[in-house]
């Protein structure tokens, strides 16, 4: 925030005999405080500095004013304060707190270089935009945007920041795979129009184990929500595999991702599946009587009734093999509600759907999370590279979240909260920034009504790291 003052007062309704005046004269004064939270748990995690370590930095080292590392700070602690455009960071510059949480050491920025940026710790957006803008294949001899990234090294990144946060290897785990529409209202590159969402769009994959993202590939909408999957999951596998080789490992997705060469790698890899199965009339004739009998039993009790059914079932041309197919008879107000999956597993079929599959459903509301609290969504840049990058940017910016969540609020009433609660309960508290030769002096509001739980965290994170990392 600026820090320049104006004497002019600003007089609103009085309060009984009291005037209301407002000035422009508090100094330095943030929103942002909780973001000291985020600062503790990447002195814990490293994410950001490890995100950073796949951007090749071209740059004059000489003429650097804002490290890669700082750059990355300062564009996910943007996203998880809530800021999603580029152009936020024009007038975030000026904030102390924000500096101070990228490891400026000059948080007030008065030793810059060159008098117009006195005053502005951080970078603006013609900066941070290098960031995104950095064509493949970029050396020193570009003239501005010279810090490129590896995309292979940041999709291998989110895997390993994943088995960093388990320190015991987990005996199962189930990846969750999904598509998901992303609009966009330009002439980006990879525009398409999806008929299924009615709209141009991107079509994200995602890969969730749990609440840990896995992986997040940018892909056109002109595309079967199955492409790409199978070789995102075999990397994936490969990597987990390498550190956990006992580790029981299954996929589990909708119908949009039951698929012939998906289902034989997992079962010539020894990966367990279970996957939605589309409905056609050989499967609906499979379970005629079972539909019937829970029609007459929702007759009877006017309240719905489901029945399952196991059997073989093979296609007439794309299945390989027959295959174990879980039906559910279910009939409803509307009437007969069938559904199927087809799965290697050996649970009885009740618990295979409406226990395992049906859990699937979380994975939706973290997508949800990324895209609406976390802007995974704004993908307005010309180009399918740059826009991937900005969905990384998200990406990072909700496995932070998700590491505070995991490890700062474990134990209170926000254990479970989603990223908008956390930001609006927990990071967003005014305070006044001081600094001085030896200190940095927050002094953050009174009034904070959830000061209980800001505390509780705090302490969760000391134990994790000594507050002068």
């Amino acid at each position: 925030m600026k820090t320049e003052c104006s004497a002019k007062s600003l007089e609103f309704h009085p309060l009984g005999n009291r005037k209301i005046v407002a000035r422009f004269d508090g100094g330095a004064i943030t929103s942002e405080a909780g973001g000291l939270l985020l600062r503790s748990v990447e002195k814990a995690t490293g994410i950001i500095r490890q995100f950073a370590g796949c951007f090749t930095d071209h740059r004059d080292p000489e003429s650097i004013e804002h490290s890669v590392e700082g750059l990355t700070g300062q564009r996910v602690y943007g996203l998880c304060l809530g800021y999603e455009d580029l152009n936020d960071h024009d007038a975030l510059r000026h904030d102390p707190l924000l500096a101070a949480l990228v490891d400026k050491l000059d948080p007030t920025g008065q030793n810059r270089k060159r008098a117009r940026d006195r005053g502005k710790a951080l970078a603006g957006k013609s900066t941070l935009n290098r960031l995104e803008l950095t064509r493949a294949g970029a050396t020193a001899s570009e003239r501005y945007k010279k810090i490129e990234v590896n995309p292979a090294a940041v999709e291998r990144l989110m895997v390993d920041l994943f088995l960093q946060a388990h320190r015991v290897a987990p005996a199962q785990i189930i990846l969750d795979l999904d598509a998901t529409d992303d609009p966009i209202h330009g002439n980006q590159e990879g525009r398409f129009f999806h008929g299924y969402y009615g709209g141009y769009c991107y079509l994200p994959l995602y890969i969730f184990c749990g609440e840990f993202l896995l992986a997040a590939k940018l892909r056109p909408s002109n595309i079967d929500a199955s492409f790409g999957a199978l070789d995102e999951v075999a990397r994936i596998v490969e990597q987990i595999r390498a550190k956990w080789p006992d580790v029981r490992i299954i996929l589990r997705g909708d119908s949009g991702f039951c698929r012939e060469p998906i289902m034989a790698w997992c079962e010539e890899h020894a990966v367990g599946y279970l996957f939605g199965l589309a409905r056609n009339a050989r499967l609906e004739k499979a379970i005629e009587a079972e539909l019937a009998q829970a029609k007459t039993l929702f007759e009877q009790t006017r309240q719905a009734e489901r029945l399952f059914k196991e059997f073989r079932y093979r296609t007439l041309d794309s299945w390989s093999r027959a295959r174990r197919v879980i039906a559910k008879a279910e009939h409803l107000d509307k009437g007969a509600n069938p559904r199927f999956v087809v799965t290697t597993l050996c649970d009885e079929p009740k618990r295979l759907y409406e226990e395992i599959y049906c859990a699937r459903g979380e994975m939706e509301n973290r997508i949800k999370e990324q895209q609406l609290s976390l802007f995974a969504d704004r993908t307005s840049a010309a180009t399918m590279r740059a826009n991937q990058i900005r969905l990384w940017f998200s990406s990072f910016a909700y496995i932070l979240m998700q590491a505070l969540r995991r490890l700062a609020l474990k134990g209170t009433d926000m254990a479970k909260a989603q990223c908008q609660t956390i930001r609006l309960k927990l990071l967003k508290i005014g305070a006044q920034v001081k600094v001085t030769v030896r200190k940095v002096w927050v002094s953050l509001a009174q009034g904070c009504p959830f000061r209980e739980i800001f505390l509780r965290a705090h302490e969760n994170l000391r134990r994790l790291t000594p507050l002068n990392c």
